[in-house]
């Protein structure tokens, strides 16, 4: 699984013109899903987004996570993350899960992430969505989850 964090000072997603859910200060987490992915890695990316440190400490280091700030979280299904874009013009989104799968798997994410953290939103899976963040730093980072990532 992929998830593209951007670390917010606002954010606010709306559907068909309304604005659907909101945070402040926090993480918005855009999620891609591929067809070789399971529940643990469901599992292990929800623990790595709440734990990653994005936000300084008094001495301006990258330090703190969500979880020590109560900082809001963002999840925002996105199959376009898993695209292959290593050839042509044109990307191929044979990497990405078919959309039941997809489904699953990030709504597996996103309740494992609201069992551990508050607050926790989230966009509609295959919904037209708009996106209306400020990235606080410019500060982005890649995450993804493997197989291997999960095994004991």
């Amino acid at each position: 699984m992929i998830a593209l964090l951007q670390r917010v000072s606002q954010a606010q997603l709306c559907i068909a013109g309304q604005t659907h859910c909101a945070i402040e200060r926090g993480v918005v987490a855009l999620i891609g899903v591929e067809r070789t992915d399971t529940a643990q890695q469901a599992e292990r990316l929800a623990q790595r987004i709440l734990a990653y440190r994005l936000f300084a400490d008094a001495q301006e280091r990258m330090n703190l996570s969500l979880h020590d700030l109560n900082a809001g979280l963002m999840l925002v299904p996105q199959f376009t993350l898993a695209a292959d874009t290593r050839k042509g013009h044109r990307p191929s989104f044979t990497p990405a899960a078919p959309s039941e799968q997809g489904q699953a798997l990030f709504t597996h994410l996103l309740h494992t992430a609201q069992a551990q953290h508050q607050p926790v939103v989230s966009g509609v899976f295959g919904a037209d969505m708009q996106v209306h963040l400020i990235n606080d730093g410019p500060v982005t980072f890649w995450l993804q989850v493997q197989a291997r990532d999960t095994q004991g």
